[in-house]
């Protein structure tokens, strides 16, 4: 059953879209940090002595923080391009779309990422563990807890007693 708010089509749609730019912005900025600190990782002197296995994943990385920070910026230029065309549940359908990809580039971005640190600071065995348990993270709060708390799966909120 949709939520009653008392607004209008056109009001609901602004304020839609008004959500999804927010929510964007806290995306963006992990992106941007994550994104500066592999481009940074190029110019030390350890990196020039990784192996290609080591070099190849933080490439992988970094195009998948590309990936993210244009999935993750796209809506915003699409609302700013098209703000006056009466294109505003499009954008939220097809934005919407792009968010759930660029939040899965991202979070392949992180995990690719720091599975890299624990293979140079601890091996093969370490990246493996950490690779897994970050992939565990990321799968059960960004997507096995949502599911779970959607409302069409059967299950009662449980709230403070009224």
């Amino acid at each position: 059953m949709p939520e009653q708010t008392g607004e209008t089509r056109n009001e609901q749609l602004t304020r839609n879209v008004g959500e999804l730019l927010q929510e964007l912005r806290v995306a963006q900025a992990g992106v941007q940090i994550l994104f500066g600190f592999l481009l940074s990782v190029v110019f030390t002197d350890r990196f020039h002595d990784a192996s290609g296995f080591e070099k190849s994943l933080h490439l992988s990385a970094v195009m998948l923080a590309v990936a993210a920070t244009a999935l993750l910026t796209a809506p915003a230029a699409w609302h700013r391009l098209l703000f006056r065309t009466g294109s505003r549940e499009r954008i939220l359908t097809v934005g919407n779309r792009f968010v759930l990809v660029g939040l899965v580039c991202l979070a392949l971005a992180i995990i690719s990422t720091v599975s890299l640190i624990a293979k140079v600071v601890y091996g093969g065995i370490a990246m493996g563990i950490v690779g897994v348990l970050s992939a565990l993270i990321f799968g059960i709060l960004w997507f096995v807890i949502p599911s779970r708390l959607h409302p069409d799966n059967g299950t009662q909120p449980t709230g403070p007693p009224k």
